[in-house]
């Protein structure tokens, strides 16, 4: 395998540091670190982004992250092993992910859920992460980057 082209974030370096500088941004205010890479990694299996899936998993363990809730973080409604802010911050993680699936993608049900287990500086942390990572995901599935290799 290998990638089509180097990676457009490494290419326009300005383009890099103001992904790295909005992956910063979503670090404080009130969404812990585990929930910011289940977020990564569940939008990151949305879009079949390889890269993204191998890394957040990674990071995930090195946090201590249990492999039973790496492994069923694409089937996190059916399993015990997430609380109820992950799961609200992973259905709109979901929603905002697949916005063009619904006519209404976040439903008042999503965003209410939501804004039970964060207040506002925390849901924007929350939904810049997912703007973050959707925005990595693409760049990593048009150029077809390849899991575990650098990046050219």
């Amino acid at each position: 395998m290998q990638a089509r082209m180097t990676n457009p974030a490494i290419l326009l370096p300005d383009a890099m540091q103001a992904l790295f500088a909005l992956n910063k941004a979503t670090e404080r205010d009130g969404l812990p670190e585990v929930t910011r890479k289940l977020v990564h990694l569940r939008a990151s299996q949305i879009n079949g982004c390889s890269v993204c899936v191998h890394m957040h998993s990674l990071e995930l363990r090195k946090l201590g992250e249990k492999d039973d809730r790496i492994f069923a973080a694409a089937a996190w409604r059916d399993t015990p092993w997430f609380t109820p802010a992950e799961r609200a911050a992973l259905a709109l993680t979901e929603a905002v992910t697949r916005i063009a699936d619904k006519s209404d993608p976040v439903t008042d049900d999503v965003w209410e859920e939501a804004t039970r287990y964060y207040d506002e500086k925390a849901i924007s942390a929350l939904l810049l992460c997912i703007a973050a990572i959707n925005v990595w995901n693409r760049l990593n599935a048009a150029v077809r980057q390849v899991a575990g290799a650098a990046w050219n």
